[in-house]
């Protein structure tokens, strides 16, 4: 048989010593740096790195604490504090803003894109802020939830808006389950970017679900109904691409219910057949804006917005920018009847010297008194480039006035801004009438005040200054 192959392994040992501490020891004596253990090799190690003149290492100390008295005794030295640690440094921008974590980005991107969105980007964006109904014509409500100019999110739906015919098409089956805080944002950016508005399809496409998915009942029930939806921003939509009865139609739609001529049998057959109130599409209504287009105000519907006003009594922050003066039948104000004496009355209640010579604002302060009425929970009110009008928030015919403690005593913030900008080289007449509505604006303030003088809460009135 063969036979075994034994085989022999020689002992490995280091060819050089591990630090010149160890070469200093191996050189004297090889017998005695072979007795010593790992532990007083390590010990040692510390010793000769810890002296006054070898520097200072952020190792972790493992040995024991030794009291002053035996350190000086035994001549240890002294262990060496441990490095401060290093704070991270937050960064900000000028904002106050924190910024991610990081290096910040070179300067040669920076500037890059900054150049990339001033040329390309430069005379898109000049284009956007002429349309009608622009950003700076209609300011958001307050306290209504908008996402932060300039964050992912804000990106995503301008760009959402700005494409808006591809998107309505290719995604009207997926518009319907965005998150309900962000499609209030959304419909007021589409109102905005968009050359023609919202529409009020595209409201149904957004607050209303899809038909492939639900039955023509289901709609009118509790799966159509928005509760997390609690603004309506239709800032330079309304009379251009939606009129504010299609609005009232949408938001407070009929129930289909017939109701049978043929007695019932039993009471709990006619309760069945009954016709039930109708459903509420956004019950959580708070926040309406109806600011017009300035360059063609003439989509605001005084008695339209009472008819809505009626089944809305819950809104708290209301925006009638640009409208026009409150009046129910605004197409008669030139219209005359001729009576029997031969005498031309006016057809409406305000023709077209009612205001300016007459200072009749009699079916102003009805209008606006059915109004606050039907809206006494409002907190918020905007009237821009109403400046035609503000005469009658004052004024007082008869009983009808505008109750400022009563039916609007809460609210505490009034806009009453010129919503034009006097040039330099403005004729007279331009430079009069914007004086005349500071004066106004400045009048209504006093007013409002010294109508409540206490019993109401206190008001804030932002105006242009003189």
């Amino acid at each position: 048989m063969p036979k075994k192959r034994q085989q022999h392994f020689r002992s490995i040992k280091p060819s050089a010593p591990a630090s010149p501490a160890l070469a200093s020891t191996s050189n004297s004596s090889d017998q005695a740096s072979t007795s010593k253990s790992v532990n007083d090799l390590l010990a040692h190690l510390r010793r000769s790195s810890a002296g006054p003149s070898a520097s200072r290492v952020s190792t972790p100390n493992t040995t024991p604490s030794v009291p002053p008295a035996i350190r000086e005794i035994l001549q240890i030295p002294e262990t060496p504090a441990p490095a401060p640690r290093r704070r991270a440094r937050t960064r900000f921008d000028a904002s106050g803003r924190r910024l991610p974590a990081g290096p910040p980005p070179p300067r040669s991107w920076v500037s890059a894109a900054h150049d990339r969105d001033a040329g390309r980007g430069g005379r898109a964006r000049s284009a956007r802020l002429s349309l009608p109904g622009a950003e700076r014509n209609s300011p958001p409500l307050p306290s209504a939830h908008f996402p932060a100019k300039g964050s992912l999110i804000d990106l995503v739906l301008r760009n959402v808006a700005a494409d808006w015919e591809f998107q309505r098409v290719y995604n009207q089956y997926h518009l319907y389950y965005i998150p309900d805080h962000l499609k209030s944002a959304l419909i007021r950016l589409v109102g905005i970017l968009n050359d023609r508005g919202v529409s009020l399809s595209d409201l149904k496409l957004i607050l209303l679900p899809p038909k492939d998915g639900y039955d023509d009942e289901a709609l009118d029930e509790e799966a159509a109904m928005s509760h997390g939806v609690t603004c309506l921003d239709l800032s330079g939509s309304l009379g251009r691409s939606v009129k504010l009865k299609e609005v009232a139609d949408l938001l407070f739609p009929a129930r289909r219910d017939v109701v049978s001529e043929e007695p019932e049998d039993s009471w709990d057959a006619a309760a069945e057949t009954s016709p039930s109130p109708p459903r509420v599409l956004l019950p959580s209504l708070t926040h309406l804006s109806l600011a017009l287009d300035p360059q063609n105000p003439s989509g605001g519907s005084w008695k339209q917005l009472i008819a809505l006003s009626s089944r809305a009594s819950g809104i708290t922050h209301l925006s009638l920018a640009y409208w026009p003066d409150p009046c129910l039948t605004p197409r008669a104000r030139n219209s005359t009847v001729a009576s029997p004496q031969g005498r031309n009355i006016p057809y409406g209640g305000t023709n077209h010297y009612s205001h300016s010579l007459d200072d009749d604002w009699s079916e102003a302060l009805l209008v606006l008194r059915m109004l606050h009425r039907n809206l006494y929970a409002l907190e918020f009110l905007d009237l821009t480039g109403c400046g035609s009008w503000f005469q009658a928030l004052m004024a007082e015919s008869g009983h009808d006035y505008v109750d400022w403690a009563g039916n609007w005593g809460k609210i505490t913030e009034l806009r009453l801004y010129t919503g034009w900008k006097l040039e330099e080289d403005a004729p007279m007449s331009e430079q009069v009438a914007y004086g005349e509505t500071l004066e106004a604006a400045a009048r209504v303030e006093k007013h409002i005040r010294a109508m409540r003088a206490g019993k109401g809460r206190f008001i804030h009135v932002e105006r242009d200054r003189l």
